[in-house]
Protein backbone atom coordinates (compact mmCIF):
# COMPACT_ATOMS: atom_id res chain seq x y z
CA UNK A 1 0.00 0.00 0.00
CA UNK A 2 1.40 3.41 -0.99
CA UNK A 3 1.96 5.42 2.24
CA UNK A 4 1.12 8.71 0.54
CA UNK A 5 -2.16 8.09 -1.26
CA UNK A 6 -3.24 4.54 -0.33
CA UNK A 7 -3.09 3.15 -3.88
CA UNK A 8 -1.98 -0.46 -4.45
CA UNK A 9 1.56 -0.90 -5.81
CA UNK A 10 2.19 -3.26 -8.71
CA UNK A 11 3.43 -6.71 -7.72
CA UNK A 12 5.81 -9.36 -9.05
CA UNK A 13 9.33 -9.47 -10.54
CA UNK A 14 12.24 -7.10 -10.71
CA UNK A 15 11.71 -3.58 -12.08
CA UNK A 16 12.19 -3.35 -15.83
CA UNK A 17 14.97 -1.18 -17.25
CA UNK A 18 12.61 0.73 -19.52
CA UNK A 19 11.69 4.42 -19.73
CA UNK A 20 8.39 3.61 -18.08
CA UNK A 21 10.13 1.58 -15.41
CA UNK A 22 12.66 4.36 -14.75
CA UNK A 23 9.82 6.86 -14.38
CA UNK A 24 8.11 4.57 -11.88
CA UNK A 25 11.32 4.28 -9.83
CA UNK A 26 11.75 8.05 -9.77
CA UNK A 27 8.12 8.49 -8.70
CA UNK A 28 8.59 5.98 -5.89
CA UNK A 29 11.69 7.84 -4.67
CA UNK A 30 9.76 11.12 -4.67
CA UNK A 31 6.93 9.46 -2.73
CA UNK A 32 9.38 8.07 -0.17
CA UNK A 33 11.00 11.46 0.33
CA UNK A 34 7.60 13.09 0.80
CA UNK A 35 6.61 10.42 3.34
CA UNK A 36 9.89 10.86 5.29
CA UNK A 37 9.37 14.62 5.27
CA UNK A 38 5.79 14.32 6.49
CA UNK A 39 6.87 11.85 9.22
CA UNK A 40 9.52 14.28 10.45
CA UNK A 41 6.95 17.05 10.62
CA UNK A 42 4.61 14.78 12.55
CA UNK A 43 7.34 13.89 15.04
CA UNK A 44 8.34 17.52 15.43
CA UNK A 45 4.70 18.48 15.78
CA UNK A 46 4.20 15.86 18.47
CA UNK A 47 7.23 17.17 20.36
CA UNK A 48 5.86 20.69 20.13
CA UNK A 49 2.48 19.45 21.30
CA UNK A 50 4.13 17.75 24.27
CA UNK A 51 5.97 20.92 25.28
CA UNK A 52 2.87 23.06 24.87
CA UNK A 53 0.73 20.52 26.67
CA UNK A 54 3.13 20.29 29.60
CA UNK A 55 3.16 24.06 29.91
CA UNK A 56 -0.63 24.10 29.95
CA UNK A 57 -0.63 21.20 32.41
CA UNK A 58 1.60 23.06 34.83
CA UNK A 59 -0.69 26.08 34.69
CA UNK A 60 -3.99 24.25 34.94
CA UNK A 61 -3.15 20.92 36.56
CA UNK A 62 -4.43 18.97 33.53
CA UNK A 63 -2.79 17.88 30.30
CA UNK A 64 -4.94 18.77 27.26
CA UNK A 65 -4.65 15.33 25.65
CA UNK A 66 -5.49 11.73 26.46
CA UNK A 67 -3.48 9.31 28.57
CA UNK A 68 -2.89 7.24 25.40
CA UNK A 69 -1.34 10.21 23.61
CA UNK A 70 0.61 11.10 26.75
CA UNK A 71 2.12 7.59 26.67
CA UNK A 72 2.96 8.01 22.96
CA UNK A 73 4.69 11.31 23.68
CA UNK A 74 6.50 9.86 26.68
CA UNK A 75 5.17 12.32 29.25
CA UNK A 76 3.36 9.99 31.61
CA UNK A 77 4.84 8.81 34.87
CA UNK A 78 3.80 7.29 38.18
CA UNK A 79 2.86 10.86 39.19
CA UNK A 80 1.42 12.32 35.95
CA UNK A 81 0.87 16.00 35.44
CA UNK A 82 -2.86 15.35 35.49
CA UNK A 83 -2.48 14.94 39.24
CA UNK A 84 -0.66 18.22 39.90
CA UNK A 85 -2.20 20.19 42.74
CA UNK A 86 -5.40 19.74 44.69
CA UNK A 87 -7.59 22.04 46.78
CA UNK A 88 -9.92 20.63 49.42
CA UNK A 89 -12.47 22.64 51.36
CA UNK A 90 -14.31 21.38 54.45
CA UNK A 91 -16.61 22.94 57.02
CA UNK A 92 -15.70 22.16 60.61
CA UNK A 93 -16.90 23.40 63.98
CA UNK A 94 -14.36 25.36 66.01
CA UNK A 95 -15.01 25.19 69.73
CA UNK A 96 -12.45 27.94 70.27
CA UNK A 97 -14.27 30.29 67.90
CA UNK A 98 -17.77 29.08 68.70
CA UNK A 99 -18.77 28.72 65.05
CA UNK A 100 -18.39 26.77 61.84
CA UNK A 101 -15.30 27.66 59.82
CA UNK A 102 -13.83 26.74 56.45
CA UNK A 103 -10.83 24.43 56.53
CA UNK A 104 -8.94 24.72 53.23
CA UNK A 105 -6.09 22.46 52.11
CA UNK A 106 -3.65 23.27 49.30
CA UNK A 107 -1.99 19.97 48.44
CA UNK A 108 0.78 19.24 45.93
CA UNK A 109 -1.13 16.35 44.36
CA UNK A 110 -4.51 14.66 44.44
CA UNK A 111 -3.02 11.74 46.34
CA UNK A 112 -0.56 13.27 48.83
CA UNK A 113 1.55 10.95 50.98
CA UNK A 114 0.35 10.04 54.44
CA UNK A 115 1.66 12.40 57.10
CA UNK A 116 2.27 15.19 54.56
CA UNK A 117 3.97 18.12 56.37
CA UNK A 118 1.77 21.22 56.46
CA UNK A 119 2.27 24.94 56.90
CA UNK A 120 -0.44 27.19 58.23
CA UNK A 121 -1.55 29.93 55.81
CA UNK A 122 -3.11 32.85 57.71
CA UNK A 123 -5.30 35.31 55.81
CA UNK A 124 -5.35 39.08 56.08
CA UNK A 125 -7.93 41.56 57.31
CA UNK A 126 -11.39 41.04 55.74
CA UNK A 127 -10.09 37.79 54.23
CA UNK A 128 -10.92 34.14 54.81
CA UNK A 129 -9.48 30.67 54.38
CA UNK A 130 -10.45 30.42 50.72
CA UNK A 131 -8.63 33.64 49.81
CA UNK A 132 -5.66 33.25 52.17
CA UNK A 133 -3.01 32.12 49.69
CA UNK A 134 -1.53 34.53 47.13
CA UNK A 135 -2.37 33.85 43.50
CA UNK A 136 -0.24 31.07 42.05
CA UNK A 137 0.62 29.37 45.34
CA UNK A 138 -0.90 25.99 44.48
CA UNK A 139 0.59 26.03 40.98
CA UNK A 140 4.07 26.84 42.30
CA UNK A 141 3.85 24.31 45.11
CA UNK A 142 2.67 21.43 42.94
CA UNK A 143 5.16 22.19 40.18
CA UNK A 144 8.12 22.45 42.57
CA UNK A 145 7.15 19.23 44.35
CA UNK A 146 6.62 17.37 41.06
CA UNK A 147 10.09 18.27 39.79
CA UNK A 148 11.59 17.60 43.25
CA UNK A 149 12.78 21.17 43.73
CA UNK A 150 11.28 20.98 47.24
CA UNK A 151 10.08 18.10 49.42
CA UNK A 152 6.36 17.47 49.41
CA UNK A 153 4.35 19.68 51.76
CA UNK A 154 1.02 21.48 51.80
CA UNK A 155 -0.79 24.50 53.22
CA UNK A 156 -3.81 24.62 55.51
CA UNK A 157 -5.92 27.74 55.93
CA UNK A 158 -8.82 28.40 58.28
CA UNK A 159 -11.23 31.28 58.88
CA UNK A 160 -9.83 33.49 61.63
CA UNK A 161 -12.04 36.57 61.51
CA UNK A 162 -10.75 40.16 61.57
CA UNK A 163 -9.28 40.30 65.07
CA UNK A 164 -5.54 39.97 64.34
CA UNK A 165 -5.62 36.29 65.28
CA UNK A 166 -6.22 36.86 68.98
CA UNK A 167 -9.22 36.87 71.28
CA UNK A 168 -11.09 40.17 71.23
CA UNK A 169 -14.55 38.96 72.19
CA UNK A 170 -15.26 36.22 74.75
CA UNK A 171 -15.81 32.86 73.09
CA UNK A 172 -13.93 33.74 69.88
CA UNK A 173 -10.25 32.85 70.17
CA UNK A 174 -8.62 32.15 66.79
CA UNK A 175 -5.16 31.69 68.29
CA UNK A 176 -6.49 28.88 70.50
CA UNK A 177 -8.03 27.37 67.35
CA UNK A 178 -4.60 27.38 65.65
CA UNK A 179 -2.78 25.96 68.65
CA UNK A 180 -5.30 23.41 69.91
CA UNK A 181 -7.75 22.48 67.17
CA UNK A 182 -5.83 22.65 63.89
CA UNK A 183 -3.40 19.88 64.95
CA UNK A 184 -6.37 17.65 65.79
CA UNK A 185 -7.99 18.36 62.42
CA UNK A 186 -4.75 17.68 60.56
CA UNK A 187 -3.98 14.46 62.43
CA UNK A 188 -7.53 13.15 61.88
CA UNK A 189 -7.03 13.62 58.12
CA UNK A 190 -3.63 11.98 57.97
CA UNK A 191 -1.58 15.17 57.64
CA UNK A 192 1.37 16.60 59.57
CA UNK A 193 2.80 13.39 60.94
CA UNK A 194 1.90 11.72 64.21
CA UNK A 195 1.19 14.94 66.10
CA UNK A 196 -0.72 16.93 63.47
CA UNK A 197 1.50 19.91 64.28
CA UNK A 198 2.16 22.29 61.35
CA UNK A 199 5.89 22.51 60.65
CA UNK A 200 5.64 26.20 59.66
CA UNK A 201 3.38 29.21 59.62
CA UNK A 202 2.83 31.58 56.71
CA UNK A 203 0.83 34.78 56.93
CA UNK A 204 -0.23 37.68 54.72
CA UNK A 205 -0.75 41.21 56.12
CA UNK A 206 -2.82 40.74 59.31
CA UNK A 207 -1.98 37.06 58.89
CA UNK A 208 1.69 37.97 59.01
CA UNK A 209 1.13 39.62 62.38
CA UNK A 210 -0.71 36.47 63.47
CA UNK A 211 2.02 34.18 62.13
CA UNK A 212 4.63 35.90 64.29
CA UNK A 213 2.37 35.73 67.36
CA UNK A 214 1.68 32.04 66.64
CA UNK A 215 5.41 31.38 66.36
CA UNK A 216 5.99 33.04 69.72
CA UNK A 217 3.28 30.92 71.35
CA UNK A 218 4.80 27.74 69.91
CA UNK A 219 8.23 28.74 71.24
CA UNK A 220 6.71 29.35 74.67
CA UNK A 221 5.28 25.83 74.56
CA UNK A 222 8.69 24.47 73.62
CA UNK A 223 7.24 23.30 70.33
CA UNK A 224 8.81 25.84 67.96
CA UNK A 225 7.89 25.61 64.28
CA UNK A 226 10.68 24.96 61.80
CA UNK A 227 10.05 28.25 59.98
CA UNK A 228 7.84 31.31 59.76
CA UNK A 229 7.19 33.26 56.56
CA UNK A 230 5.36 36.58 56.30
CA UNK A 231 4.21 38.66 53.35
CA UNK A 232 3.76 42.37 54.11
CA UNK A 233 2.97 41.69 57.79
CA UNK A 234 0.86 44.37 59.47
CA UNK A 235 3.63 45.75 61.68
CA UNK A 236 2.29 49.12 62.78
CA UNK A 237 4.50 51.51 64.73
CA UNK A 238 2.06 53.62 66.72
CA UNK A 239 -0.90 52.92 68.96
CA UNK A 240 -2.73 55.86 67.40
CA UNK A 241 -2.64 54.11 64.05
CA UNK A 242 -3.43 50.65 65.39
CA UNK A 243 -6.32 52.00 67.50
CA UNK A 244 -8.15 52.98 64.29
CA UNK A 245 -8.72 49.29 63.60
CA UNK A 246 -10.71 48.77 66.84
CA UNK A 247 -9.06 45.39 67.29
CA UNK A 248 -7.29 45.71 70.63
CA UNK A 249 -8.88 46.68 73.92
CA UNK A 250 -6.12 49.18 74.61
CA UNK A 251 -2.43 49.99 74.41
CA UNK A 252 -1.44 47.19 76.79
CA UNK A 253 -3.40 44.61 74.79
CA UNK A 254 -1.56 45.62 71.63
CA UNK A 255 1.94 45.88 73.08
CA UNK A 256 1.56 42.46 74.70
CA UNK A 257 1.26 40.98 71.19
CA UNK A 258 3.08 43.40 68.86
CA UNK A 259 5.79 41.30 67.11
CA UNK A 260 8.13 44.30 66.93
CA UNK A 261 8.26 44.32 70.73
CA UNK A 262 8.92 40.58 71.03
CA UNK A 263 11.54 39.89 68.39
CA UNK A 264 13.94 38.15 70.77
CA UNK A 265 11.34 35.51 71.62
CA UNK A 266 11.18 34.29 68.02
CA UNK A 267 14.77 34.85 66.85
CA UNK A 268 15.56 31.15 67.12
CA UNK A 269 13.03 30.28 64.40
CA UNK A 270 14.23 30.67 60.79
CA UNK A 271 12.10 33.36 59.19
CA UNK A 272 11.56 35.13 55.90
CA UNK A 273 9.78 38.37 55.09
CA UNK A 274 8.70 40.04 51.84
CA UNK A 275 7.19 43.50 51.35
CA UNK A 276 6.65 46.07 48.63
CA UNK A 277 8.46 49.38 49.02
CA UNK A 278 5.23 51.28 48.37
CA UNK A 279 3.37 49.24 50.99
CA UNK A 280 2.02 51.16 53.99
CA UNK A 281 3.67 48.56 56.26
CA UNK A 282 7.17 48.95 54.78
CA UNK A 283 8.50 51.09 57.66
CA UNK A 284 7.55 48.48 60.24
CA UNK A 285 8.91 45.71 58.02
CA UNK A 286 12.26 47.49 57.66
CA UNK A 287 12.46 47.92 61.40
CA UNK A 288 11.76 44.21 61.83
CA UNK A 289 14.44 43.32 59.28
CA UNK A 290 17.00 45.51 61.03
CA UNK A 291 16.28 43.91 64.40
CA UNK A 292 15.54 40.27 63.50
CA UNK A 293 17.97 39.69 60.60
CA UNK A 294 15.69 37.17 58.88
CA UNK A 295 17.11 34.51 56.58
CA UNK A 296 15.19 36.07 53.69
CA UNK A 297 14.50 39.81 53.71
CA UNK A 298 13.11 40.91 50.36
CA UNK A 299 11.77 44.36 49.51
CA UNK A 300 10.99 45.49 45.98
CA UNK A 301 8.74 47.89 44.12
CA UNK A 302 5.08 47.18 44.85
CA UNK A 303 2.04 48.17 46.82
CA UNK A 304 0.10 46.21 49.43
CA UNK A 305 -1.85 43.30 47.99
CA UNK A 306 -1.84 40.34 45.65
CA UNK A 307 -0.12 42.01 42.65
CA UNK A 308 3.06 42.13 44.74
CA UNK A 309 2.51 38.98 46.82
CA UNK A 310 2.09 36.76 43.79
CA UNK A 311 5.55 37.78 42.52
CA UNK A 312 7.28 36.35 45.60
CA UNK A 313 5.43 33.02 45.73
CA UNK A 314 8.38 31.11 44.16
CA UNK A 315 10.67 32.44 46.88
CA UNK A 316 8.09 31.62 49.56
CA UNK A 317 7.72 27.99 48.45
CA UNK A 318 11.50 27.63 48.11
CA UNK A 319 12.11 28.99 51.61
CA UNK A 320 9.54 26.73 53.26
CA UNK A 321 10.85 23.78 51.27
CA UNK A 322 14.22 24.15 52.95
CA UNK A 323 12.58 23.61 56.36
CA UNK A 324 10.26 20.69 55.65
CA UNK A 325 10.92 17.94 58.24
CA UNK A 326 12.90 15.07 56.76
CA UNK A 327 11.76 11.51 57.21
CA UNK A 328 14.08 9.37 59.28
Amino acid sequence: MNEENGEAAPSGGEPQATAGGQAAVEAAVRDARRWIGRRSVLIAGASGLAVTGLAVGTATGKLPFSQALQRTLGVTSSNPTTQLGSTRVERVYSQARGRMVDLVFLLPSKTPPKGLPMSLMLHGLHGNARSAAPTGTLKQLSSDVARKAVPAFGFVAVDGGDNYWHQVHPGDDPMAMLLEEVPQWLKARGFAGDTGQPFACTGVSMGGFGALVYTRRRVERRQPPSAVATLAPALILSWQEMAKRHIFTGLNDWTALDPLRHIDETKSVPNAIWCGTEDSFITGVRRYIDAAHPAVAHTAHGKHGDPFNRTVVPSLVSFLGKHVPRKD
